[in-house]
Order: structure tokens, then C-alpha cells, then sequence
């Protein structure tokens, strides 16, 4: 052995080549013990946990701002000047997500935070703005909660029985959904004993097993695409499915797919309302599809749940949902298989008997109910003239939709 050799062998241990089987077992179990070090970035991350703040802005040029109560608030430091600012997110950064970022100026991911010795999360969104490195991360619930306790209309409840097809929560980003989906899911958590299977780029909330067997795949860390995990998803006998995003058109066939396959399929879409996802479902695939994908989503999907988080006056509640629910009843399947889109509102409004409610009829319990007051309503109502009818206890009747 040379004397270049016999060094490398002292230095690094046994030498393997990359690809046998011993280096491969080497590399994977460094990977599955390591122990995260902390880093300098981790105090600003306790710093927006303590002050219990829901999101941290990290910008060139500002001092860290957090985000509490809805309004964001500097932190009592001076600004970060780009030489900082790199010393502190560039390390948060595993080797994907650095060729991610490099590659696309932006990468999405998980972050793992201890404060006082427990251990929080983040979403986390490395980002480029004007040449510098900068960041956004939002702060993830250690418990996930009581879907019941999150003041959703009784009917969410109900879509947690079925044994197969497709549920999605519409809304915008920050609207509540992935809240929603994780209280769903943990609910049924408590009841059955089923496996749930989550494919989630990042996850999110951790899950407890309660009756149910849980396992949480990431992409990239766990999978290395969400192509990959779809299709090791269906030999892993799973009987739930949480998918994240529905973002492609690759996305969601996968998700049909399994949801037509006996599978019990979960999924997110942004969308401002439960109508009009079926058509930003369309906008995934070319024209000559929206046959076939029309008849796949009216034989499917269960219910679309759209809600959006507004300003509580309730004390000791900061922030309530307002929901649209549709749920697929004969006539929805019928409206959207025959194309008619523009006639699910009406079909919505009077299918409160099968669970359905619009955004008007939440915005009006929300009120009764003492949640919110008349101007955050009337601020994010579609059609304040129904909401002001509805407020004066008159039913407005929808027209013909057949």
C-alpha cells in the first residue's frame, strides 16, 4: 500500500467503493444517527417561539422580524448585513437544498428548532431578493388540534368516515388548510385503526399514533420525488393517503388514481372556493382531458372543503375559519360532469341538508356565533348583499339549477 493510500485508509476508516454495498450501508447509517448541531441562526428561531410569534422574516439590510398577533415587529437587534446573513442561513442548508437553491434561487423545507428542551418546527423558504439570501419560516404547532375545537362546520366531520376517494381543502397560502387536514387526519387517528400514509414536501405536523399506523415520508429527505413516493405509496398497504399540494398534472392523476384504486386520498389545492376548484383543477391539464377529468373528479372526489382564517373577537381565540363545504351529491356530480360550473354556488346554497354551506352561511354563524364582528365579515364576503340579507334573517332562494 502506498503511502498516499495507507493515509486515506487511516484517516477516513475501511476505504469502500461509492457504490458497494458496504459503503452504501455506511453512508446510510451516518445519515439516519446524525445529531443536528446547533447553529447561530437557532437563537433567532427561540426568539420568535418565545414571544410566540407565526412566522420569522429574515431580510438584508432589517433585524429580524416576527410576526405576532397578525402584525409583523422587529426584534431588538441591529440589521443583518449580507456577510451575516449568509453566515447564518447558508449552514441551515443539507446538500440538496443547497443545489435546489442554487439551481432555482429559492428552496422549501423543514426545520428542526430546540427551545428550553422541546423541539419546534418550521416551514421554511430560503429565497434570493435583489442578490441577497433571505428567508421566511413559519412556525408549526407542536400539537395538532381538535378539528372540533377549530370551529369548522359539523360536516368536516363526517368526510372523515368515508372509506375511499378524494378530499381537498382549497384556500390561499396561510388560509388554514394544512391545520384543517392534520386535525382530520389525527382525528381519525383516535377512531380507526388504519395506516395513513403522508407524502409531504415539507412535513409538517408530527403525528402521535393513537389507533392508527402513521408514517410521514418527506421529499427528498425520506423520497427522493413525489413521483417515487406515489408509486411505493401503493405496495405500503396504505388505507389513507395524504398527497400535500396538488400542484401538477402528475400530482394529481397520481391522487385520482389511488383515490379510484380504494384509497383514501387527501390533498390541498390553491383555490379561493369550493366551485371554483374544479376549474383550477382543469388549468392542470390540456383541453381535449377536461372530459376525462371531469368524470374522474364526479366519481372521486368526496368533498372540497375552501376556507380562509379571519380575525377572532372571541378572547383567547385569535384567529376562526370560514368555510365553503361542497359535498358530491348527485347533483353536484351531475353539474360538473355536464360542464356547468357557473351553477355550483347556487347548488351549494340550498344542499344544507347533505352537509353543504357557502361562504355567506359561515360568515353569518361566525357572527351569531360571536367569532368575528360585521366588518372583518362583510371585508372578505363574495356577495355582501346576500350576507347583509342573510344577517336580516332573509333566505334568499337560489334559481333553477337543473
Amino acid at each position: 500500500m502506498s503511502h498516499q493510500s495507507s493515509q486515506k485508509a487511516d484517516h477516513h476508516g475501511p476505504h469502500f467503493d461509492d457504490n458497494s454495498a458496504e459503503a452504501i450501508a455506511a453512508r446510510l447509517t451516518e445519515s439516519l444517527l446524525k445529531d443536528r448541531e446547533e447553529l447561530e441562526v437557532d437563537k433567532i428561531f427561540r426568539a420568535l417561539v418565545k414571544l410566540e410569534g407565526s412566522d420569522l422574516h429574515l431580510k438584508v439590510g432589517q433585524p429580524p422580524m416576527v410576526r405576532v398577533g397578525g402584525e409583523l415587529k422587529p426584534l431588538n437587534r441591529p440589521p443583518i448585513e449580507a456577510e451575516e446573513m449568509v453566515r447564518l442561513l447558508i449552514p441551515m442548508m443539507d446538500h440538496r437544498n443547497l443545489k435546489i437553491f442554487e439551481e432555482e434561487g429559492g428552496a422549501d423545507f423543514a426545520y428542526l428548532c430546540q427551545v428550553d428542551g422541546v423541539n419546534w418546527r418550521f416551514r421554511v423558504n430560503m429565497l434570493k431578493s435583489l442578490g441577497n439570501i433571505g428567508l421566511v419560516a413559519r412556525r408549526i404547532n407542536n400539537f395538532i388540534p381538535d378539528f372540533r375545537g377549530l370551529f369548522l362546520p359539523d360536516s368536516i366531520e363526517s368526510l372523515c368516515h368515508f372509506e375511499q376517494g378524494m378530499i381537498l381543502l382549497a384556500g390561499v397560502t396561510g388560509s388554514g388548510k394544512s391545520t384543517t387536514i392534520g386535525s382530520m387526519l389525527n382525528y381519525i387517528n383516535s377512531i380507526y385503526r388504519k395506516h395513513i400514509l403522508t407524502l409531504e414536501d415539507p412535513i409538517e405536523f408530527i403525528f402521535t399514533e393513537d389507533k392508527s399506523l402513521i408514517n410521514q415520508r418527506e421529499i427528498g429527505q425520506d423520497v427522493v420525488d413525489f413521483g417515487v413516493g406515489m408509486k411505493h405509496a401503493v405496495r405500503e398497504d396504505p388505507d389513507i393517503i395524504l398527497v400535500g399540494e396538488l400542484r401538477d398534472e402528475e400530482t394529481f392523476m397520481t391522487a385520482i388514481h389511488a383515490a379510484e384504486t380504494g384509497h383514501l386520498v387527501f390533498g390541498t389545492i390553491h383555490a379561493s372556493s369550493a366551485s371554483t376548484t374544479i376549474g383550477r383543477i382543469l388549468d392542470l391539464f390540456p383541453e381535449e382531458m377536461h372530459n376525462a377529468i371531469r368524470s374522474a373528479i364526479a366519481f372521486n372526489m368526496k368533498g372540497i372543503v375552501a376556507q380562509k382564517l379571519l380575525r377572532s373577537i372571541k378572547p383567547g381565540v385569535s384567529r376562526v375559519p370560514t368555510c365553503e363545504v361542497m359535498t358530491f351529491t348527485p347533483m353536484i356530480r351531475k353539474l360538473v360532469l355536464e360542464g356547468h360550473d357557473n351553477k355550483l354556488p347556487d347548488a351549494i346554497r340550498i344542499g344544507a341538508e347533505d352537509g353543504m354551506q357557502d361562504f355567506t352561511m359561515s360568515l353569518k354563524q361566525l357572527i351569531d356565533d360571536e367569532l368575528i364582528d360585521r366588518p372583518t365579515a362583510f371585508a372578505v364576503a363574495p356577495n355582501k348583499d346576500s350576507l347583509k340579507m342573510a344577517l336580516k334573517g332573509i333566505d334568499v332562494k337560489a334559481p333553477g339549477i337543473i
